[in-house]
């Protein structure tokens, strides 16, 4: 009887220490990848691969995501929801990560294009199992430093034990009205008013796309999956339930949440961009080698005898081969297997895997693709994107391929297995894969 006693004490103090330890028991995550009709301001490149598998700073864009992912206490699984075909470079790039990060890593493939609300509710059988306790939602064309642990802090903080939580940051009052806006109440940071992609000024606090839910976000988005069922029902019948399935979390459940003491907002003050367009890819890579200082030193070059000058950050792959003469940087990621000539400059660029530059070509402000080669003394030169330098809340434009009838001035774009001839210029052009070029080309996409 005694050794029970001294058994069931000792068990209630494990518990004690277990309940008092950590409140959160199991996270997940789900990156929501979109699929190929999305992503056409990313073409020539998405042809090659996956938008969410470009590189950025060397590394797939989807692998920052996971990486930030990985480092979150707790966190079982991570999922990613998309309607891409599985396909070999996604199925190779989700085994590596898994053996990289020692941590689970599905694919989830929806039957067709459901939104942001819809993929999740779709599988939310898969994401619930196991019963976590929150789940991160993050979009994979946003860069970010990706404050998970600090979100999780804060909605212990803020609100009720099952409120959501939005990632927001500060953007300047014109550019506001290109993301969904937050209004919040200023001491609670509770979400009053949510409005997507407004037509008039609302608020400065835009939603950056990244999100902490919990299980309890299924019953608020099943509430709208039933009212489009019972709409659908009104209309002619065509494709019902996946129209009914649809669903955007922005325009359909953070409207209606907000104001209910449902809905907080977290602010970083943290680097945050989209990548929507091949420009933001170049401007993405440069926030997340600025970011490699503190997060993945190892990754960044440094000026070595014998090796190539480097200016700024510069992310080289060990296969690659430069000669000492060329000179790279800043923001520059050199991929697998390029070859550098001597004398070659490259500043503000992507240089994709197999690429060959020549001797003392110059390559600025472009993104030159896969086995692609650029002759001796050629120049291939584009228009950066960037956002105003003296705002510190100026955001990337998303800017349209075209302005007044014209080819809007943007980076230079080589798709893949492009041969550009010695001694010509490539300004402001995109050019796609399989062409060999035998001139210069000014403002112009070159089918």
């Amino acid at each position: 009887m005694r050794k029970y006693q001294i058994f069931s004490q000792q068990a209630q103090v494990v518990f004690r220490q277990d309940s008092q330890s950590f409140q959160i028991k199991m996270l997940k995550a789900v990156i929501l990848i979109g699929g190929p009709q999305k992503g056409t301001r990313f073409r020539p490149l998405s042809f090659e691969v996956p938008k969410p598998l470009f590189p950025v700073a060397g590394v797939p864009m989807l692998q920052h995501h996971i990486e930030a992912c990985a480092k979150v206490p707790n966190m079982k699984e991570i999922l990613l929801i998309g309607f891409y075909q599985p396909n070999e470079e996604l199925t190779r790039f989700m085994m590596n990560a898994q053996q990289d990060f020692k941590i689970s890593i599905r694919y989830l493939q929806e039957y067709s294009a459901l939104g942001t609300g819809g993929g999740i509710y779709h599988f939310r059988d898969q994401i619930v199992s196991g019963s976590p306790e929150a789940f991160f939602v993050l979009n994979a064309d946003v860069c970010s430093a990706f404050p998970l642990t600090e979100m999780l802090s804060f909605q212990k903080e803020h609100g009720e034990p099952n409120s959501f939580v939005i990632l927001g940051t500060t953007s300047n009052r014109k550019q506001s009205m290109n993301y969904g806006c937050i209004v919040e109440n200023e001491e609670t940071n509770e979400v009053l008013h949510y409005v997507e992609k407004p037509s008039t000024f609302v608020s400065d606090i835009i939603n950056c796309g990244i999100y902490l839910f919990n299980p309890d976000i299924f019953q608020h988005i099943g509430t709208v999956f039933q009212k489009n069922q019972q709409d659908m029902l009104l209309e002619e019948p065509t494709n019902g339930w996946h129209r009914a399935e649809a669903i955007r979390l922005e325009q359909d459940i953070f409207t209606a949440l907000a104001g209910q003491s449902k809905l907080y907002v977290y602010k970083t003050l943290s680097f945050w961009s989209q990548i929507k367009s091949a420009g933001s890819a170049i401007y993405a890579s440069r926030l997340y080698l600025n970011q490699y200082h503190t997060t993945h030193p190892e990754r960044l070059a440094s000026n070595k005898e014998g090796g190539p000058k480097i200016r700024g950050n510069v992310y080289i792959h060990p296969t690659a081969n430069i000669d000492p003469t060329a000179m790279l940087g800043p923001n520059v990621s050199i991929g697998t297997g390029v070859t550098i000539g001597a004398g070659v400059r490259v500043r503000e660029s992507i240089i994709l895997h197999g690429a060959t530059l020549q001797d003392h070509c110059c390559v600025l402000n472009s993104i030159v693709g896969w086995d692609s080669t650029i002759g001796k003394w050629a120049r291939v030169e584009g228009t950066p994107s960037d956002p105003n330098p003296n705002d510190p809340y100026a955001k990337i434009d998303s800017e349209t391929l075209f302005r007044d009838g014209k080819l809007t001035p943007s980076i230079t774009i080589l798709g893949c297995n492009v041969t550009i001839p010695s001694e010509v210029i490539i300004l402001n052009s995109i050019v796609l894969p399989h062409k060999d070029l035998n001139r210069g080309f000014k403002n112009q996409i070159i089918l």
